[in-house]
């Protein structure tokens, strides 16, 4: 059987793409996901639905904006929040953004994800921060989106989402239900009382733990 590192980049994309949207994450036409590719990024069409987009409607433009002639689709309308992304985090293979139900309810209440639970540290900070508000699609949003995730791979975007880098797209599909289903713990947890949230001491702790995990 072809390895998922073996599949060409438009048949693995639109895998993942598919499995963001039967987890719940990517729901009608919110969502886009893209893949790091030479000379640029591969990235879902604007207004594109899962069940109904194919191999020939992704989008293979530079990080800088251009797109080939003879495209075809337009990309995402939030294609220049992922190629800030790739330009400035190398380690970044591939984006997920999405509009998954509890981490838009924690967006819209413009939090962030605290050290309530060490899982957490699983996205390279003690915190998932949430960027203030901009209108979608634009430059400032990017530019905003940077800022909020400082050294983490995943922030949230106020109103909007959640945004998560990774290596690969497999990793970015698992980081992005992990934070989903964090989102919704701390979401239960804070309506029940408050959250008692971790030490500097314990977060470090945990990320030692982690080093040798798995």
């Amino acid at each position: 059987m072809t390895t998922p590192e073996r599949d060409p980049p438009r048949r693995r994309l639109l895998a993942i793409y598919r499995q963001a949207a039967a987890a719940g994450l990517i729901g009608g036409q919110s969502g886009n996901l893209s893949l790091r590719i030479e000379g640029g990024m591969l990235i879902t069409p604007s207004g594109a639905r899962a069940e109904t987009c194919t191999e020939a409607d992704l989008v293979a433009m530079a990080l800088d904006g251009a797109v080939p002639p003879g495209a075809g689709r337009r990309p995402s309308s939030e294609a220049p929040m992922h190629a800030a992304i790739y330009a400035a985090r190398p380690a970044a293979g591939a984006i997920l953004h999405a509009h998954s139900d509890a981490a838009t309810a924690l967006a819209c209440l413009n939090r962030g994800l605290p050290a309530f639970h060490y899982m957490v540290t699983r996205f390279g900070a003690a915190e998932i921060a949430c960027a203030p508000y901009v209108t979608f699609g634009t430059p400032a949003l990017a530019a905003a989106c940077l800022a909020a995730l400082g050294q983490a791979r995943a922030c949230l975007l106020a109103n909007h989402g959640m945004i998560v880098h990774a290596a690969d797209a497999e990793a970015v599909l698992a980081d992005a239900i992990l934070l989903e289903t964090l989102a919704r713990q701390y979401l239960l947890a804070a309506a029940a009382g408050t959250p008692r949230l971790l030490s500097p001491t314990e977060i470090a702790e945990a990320v030692e733990r982690f080093k040798n995990y798995g």
